[in-house]
């Protein structure tokens, strides 16, 4: 791994000891570690920066132009990092966020808390809807959507894959039968969604190949929370991420049918903002904090192994 700036460090403290032995003591390193790293930044860059004799070190001229930046770029980074850390505490005002009910109850409300510890000067302005909005027109900061990004363009943070699955309550399996096949779809009272870019179609994979099924039902919903709990009461057949189904399927409250005919029925997960490089502080300070967690909300396998991840875009 490239450690340049460590590398920067140690030749600091050997022009600044006149020693390598005295440096790698400092350094808590050995001196011949030491000595090799500053051959080893010589060789690099096919200069020589010190002149070595028995009794004393001597910077060359280029070991003093070295010295000089490397002590101007260790500063750089000490500053960065920081005002990012004050920054982050510090930094106050209103985000506004919208996102679908179910990931936003499910996957952002429980990491507020935890949120507000760090940054107790934020303001959260939380929507949650399944409609797509406009950033702009709302006067969102931080929109979480679900499906293929309409422009390429717009500033995106990847957070993951929505697999949905289709379900539905034990009780309403055990009175209309289980379905086997695709077709079967059309006997059972399929729960939908009524905005605007809900089609009352599931895509299902028959003999290789994806064929999207209309369906119908008792239901249409602008909420993909209702139309959980309906299939709870046992209303009927839903389809759902499996974020959001995920802990009824494991209590046995719903269950999974025609598994194998949705295997590839998935939509990306994005975090969507404006500003890009010159989002405020506190947009930034937000998606830091919430999107490495999303991701492993959304990945049960790495919640399981893996604590949050450092801030990523």
């Amino acid at each position: 791994m490239d450690n340049r700036a460590g590398e920067m460090q140690v030749f600091l403290r050997v022009v600044e000891t006149g020693s390598f032995s005295e440096a790698a003591r400092l350094m808590r390193m050995a001196p011949s570690t030491v000595s090799k790293l500053v051959a080893r930044i010589e060789a690099r860059m096919g200069v020589r920066l010190l002149e070595r004799s028995t009794r004393r070190l001597l910077l060359t001229a280029e070991g003093e132009t070295y010295y000089e930046r490397s002590q101007a770029v260790l500063a750089e980074i000490e500053e960065i990092e920081r005002e990012l850390s004050q920054g982050a505490r510090a930094a106050g005002g209103t985000v506004r966020i919208n996102a679908s009910v179910a990931l936003g109850t499910l996957g952002l409300e429980p990491l507020l808390p935890a949120f507000w510890r760090d940054c107790p000067n934020i303001v959260i302005d939380l929507s949650l809807s399944d409609e797509i909005v406009d950033l702009y027109l709302d006067r969102t900061d931080v929109a979480f959507r679900t499906g293929r990004l309409p422009d390429s363009r717009m500033n995106a943070r990847h957070i993951g894959v929505a697999h949905r699955k289709i379900v539905a309550a034990p009780s309403y399996l055990q009175r209309h039968g289980t379905p086997q096949r695709a077709e079967d779809l059309s006997r059972h009272n399929c729960l939908g969604f009524n905005f605007r870019r809900a089609d009352p179609v599931w895509p299902l994979t028959e003999s290789g190949r994806i064929v999207d099924r209309t369906v119908s039902g008792a239901l249409l919903a602008n909420n993909g929370e209702t139309v959980r709990r309906m299939a709870l009461a046992g209303v009927g057949l839903a389809r759902l991420g499996d974020y959001h189904a995920r802990e009824d399927l494991e209590a046995g409250r719903l269950v999974e049918v025609l598994a194998g005919a949705v295997e590839r029925d998935e939509e990306e997960i994005n975090a969507v903002y404006l500003g890009g490089a010159r989002m405020p502080q506190r947009v930034r300070t937000f998606l830091d904090f919430v999107v490495p967690r999303l991701r492993l909300f959304l990945a049960p396998q790495a919640r399981a192994d893996d604590t949050p991840e450092a801030p990523a875009t």
